[in-house]
């Protein structure tokens, strides 16, 4: 279905790939101030104290019982289920109104789009709300494959939604590169048998990054691009 690229100085035993596989959150784009929202709302609703803004903002790209966990300390299921629904409720209000994308993010899908080479997003996000979001800036068509929350029965780093897209891809796991900013992005990947590239434009410093198996570790889509595609 898809081309295969040529890698250049990746320093890993793949010489071809047929898709890139992308994180959203920090990867890219930015909807910190909407999950702050939602997290904020989520946490007053259920009677416990406000978080920090720093606080919340670690949690992004957690599930959103994690991201209860992280912040309270409480771990019940019941509690669990209560924030998520709370939180996307408040998401369908705010989320991707105050979403924003990365400078090098559209270029980089379209050039992808140009060259045939397939693209997915695997994120914990719901996925109608990512289609809304590269709706709003005009990239609807450019990713091949969104796979979110809603559409498993366990988020990241379980690597069943990066195995949904390989599937929906028809593509091996030898075959793509998965994109993320965090440590639960990178644990994704290895579970699933995927090389794992980072960027460091999240809350997940390099050195972390490099801790797990991976290609590369860049500053952001750009310096990735070129270390990539050419």
């Amino acid at each position: 279905m898809f081309p295969a690229i040529r890698r250049r100085e990746i320093g890993c035993g793949w010489d071809f790939m047929k898709a890139l596989i992308f994180d959203f959150d920090y990867t890219l784009g930015d909807t910190t101030e909407g999950i702050l929202d939602c997290l904020s709302c989520g946490l007053r609703e259920l009677g416990f104290p406000p978080a920090g803004r720093e606080e919340m903002r670690r949690t992004i790209g957690l599930s959103l019982p994690a991201s209860l966990r992280e912040l309270t300390g409480c771990g019940d299921e019941d509690m669990g289920r209560e924030f998520s629904r709370v939180f996307m409720a408040r998401a369908d209000q705010v989320m991707v109104a105050s979403a924003a994308l990365y400078e090098g993010t559209a270029p980089l899908l379209l050039e992808l789009k140009d060259r045939g080479i397939g693209t997915a997003i695997v994120t914990t996000k719901a996925a109608f709300r990512v289609r809304g979001i590269l709706e709003k800036f005009g990239l609807s068509g450019l990713v091949d494959v969104i796979v979110g929350s809603d559409m498993v029965k366990k988020e990241k780093p379980d690597p069943e939604a990066l195995e949904l897209a390989l599937t929906l891809l028809h593509i091996g796991p030898e075959e793509a590169i998965y994109i993320g900013d965090s440590a639960v992005d990178a644990q994704c990947a290895r579970s699933a048998g995927v090389a794992f590239a980072g960027v460091t434009t999240g809350t997940t410093p390099a050195e972390t990054l490099a801790e797990y198996p991976h290609i590369l570790v860049a500053r952001d889509l750009s310096e990735l691009r070129e270390r990539i595609l050419l």
